[in-house]
């Protein structure tokens, strides 16, 4: 049989208690905030606020000092009391109205008045999810404006181009992150509509019929609508949901958790692609003075940030599914097996992807390039890429297509075997060099090998990418970026 080994001292401790590595070393305190039970708790009370004001204003027998004593014990929560409460009735949100109910004696007949268990639940959590995605879009803001800086700066930096992971056509280090851009504005894209069609569940009931209201209004529906309105504007919410079960549908969690497991996809690639650049020693992020890469292998530079992104991302796709699957099985009215699911998926997925976001700002803060071993690599392809415009120049200088295409053809397989099998450079243009037939273009080909007129139009693509698509996403947030844009120190 197991036994906790530690000494008696040390077992009612919190290093003897799993503790999510979200909270201990990667989410920020703000996200960790968001999803605590302080927040969870104080925004339930201030649903039975909310609650017994719109009551009141429409006319049930509320009195201002109850709802003055409701509102003095917002914060003030005895969670030892709440818990023994919930482990003698099992009912977590029963268990918090006899704790606040203790607290506010004058308020206890009036607290959760006609509500359902989902009423405060359900509409905490939409607020949850709400401050949740205003957290993350300037997080990620500030990375699209990090990295548009970059994208900027080496928008004309020649690099080699990848198809199938094998060397292709220049593009340029700018260019390339560009492309990591423009799947992050679509993120942008996805998390903003996903915050912008988030509406409120309001007060309707066990099955979502407002039967109890209507019974607390003597039948006046328009009462009850009005209740509802109201409630919502208390909230912070202009729009609720006019249909619903017990709960609001598991679709809208599946919207959120789409656009945040999307936003992992983008970047997991991204990562990815960073962590091929710094095996090649082309691109690295950010290596602290004192940071150690290896216990064994001292030289070692390892992409531990590009790592942890990519490690985080993983879960976040992963949580797609999990969402999906939860609302693929609320039956007829609601089940109650999405609870500890949605716990554990909903937490994890915006405390996971705040760590991410944080990581991968701190990782744009401080992208290194090193542009010699760039241009060394590119030596080494450029040669065969320029097979085809010494053709050109030699018929242009009175050549033959077909005869210059065979010599071409046969000293690139001799300068491929070189490389391949002896391990040295590429040697081809100093094969074409000692071949008299390419006498006429010799003085050309410095020319013909400038790796900038590889690159077609990539630095004006970029430049027209900023401003046309950057820029605009960038003003949204132009009031946040000052804040979350400062240097990023991460725990490793």
């Amino acid at each position: 049989m197991f036994s906790i080994d530690a000494p008696p001292e040390l077992q009612n401790t919190e290093f003897c208690n799993y503790r999510s590595p979200l909270s201990t070393r990667y989410a920020s305190k703000e996200m960790q905030y968001n999803f605590s039970d302080q927040k969870k708790f104080s925004t339930w009370r201030k649903m039975w606020i909310y609650l017994a004001k719109a009551e009141k204003e429409l006319g049930l027998d509320i009195t201002n000092d109850q709802i003055a004593e409701l509102e003095s014990a917002v914060h003030d929560i005895d969670f030892t009391s709440a818990a023994e409460h919930e482990k003698r009735v099992r009912h977590d949100v029963m268990a918090h109205v006899h704790t606040l109910a203790e607290r506010c004696p004058r308020a206890a007949p009036i607290i959760h008045l006609g509500a359902t268990s989902c009423y405060v639940g359900d509409n905490t959590d939409l607020i949850v999810l709400r401050d949740g995605l205003d957290l993350l879009l300037p997080r990620l803001a500030a990375v699209i404006s990090r990295l548009s800086k970059f994208a900027d700066e080496y928008k004309s930096l020649p690099i080699l181009g990848f198809t199938h992971l094998q060397p292709a056509q220049l593009t340029t280090v700018g260019k390339r992150a560009s492309l990591w851009l423009s799947d992050l504005l679509m993120d942008e894209r996805a998390l903003s509509r996903a915050r912008n069609d988030l509406r409120f569940r309001g007060v309707k009931g066990t099955t979502g019929t407002q039967a109890s209201f209507m019974q607390l209004f003597k039948g006046d529906g328009e009462k009850v609508k009005a209740l509802d309105k109201r409630v919502a504007e208390l909230a912070g919410f202009d729009k609720r949901y006019i249909v619903t079960g017990q709960t609001y549908s598991r679709k809208v969690d599946l919207e959120v958790v789409a656009a945040i497991s999307g936003l992992g996809a983008t970047v997991h690639k991204m990562c990815s692609d960073i962590r091929i650049l710094a095996s090649r020693k082309e691109l690295e992020e950010p290596f602290e003075a004192s940071q150690i890469g290896s216990s064994a292998m001292p030289y070692k530079r390892n992409p531990m940030r590009s790592e942890r992104c990519c490690a985080l991302a993983r879960h976040l796709i992963t949580l797609y599914a999990n969402a999906a699957n939860t609302h693929a099985v609320q039956w007829m009215e609601r089940t109650l097996d999405d609870s500890a699911n949605r716990r554990l998926t909903l937490a994890e997925a915006f405390l996971a992807a705040d760590a991410t976001l944080l990581t991968l700002l701190n990782i744009c803060q401080g992208l290194v390039v090193y542009p010699k071993v760039i241009a060394r690599h590119i030596d080494q392809e450029l040669p065969f890429m320029a097979t085809e415009n010494i053709i050109m120049a030699m018929v242009q200088a009175g050549g033959d297509r077909q005869i210059c295409h065979e010599k071409i053809r046969v000293l690139s397989h001799e300068a491929g075997a070189v490389v391949k099998q002896e391990g040295k450079d590429n040697d081809l243009i100093d094969r074409v060099k000692s071949d008299k037939y390419f006498a006429p273009i010799i003085n050309q080909l410095d020319k013909i090998l400038d790796a900038s007129t590889f690159i077609g139009r990539a630095p004006e693509q970029v430049i027209e990418f900023l401003d046309e698509e950057v820029v605009p996403i960038l003003q949204k947030y132009k009031d946040s970026l000052v804040l979350v844009e400062k240097p990023v120190s991460l725990m490793i």
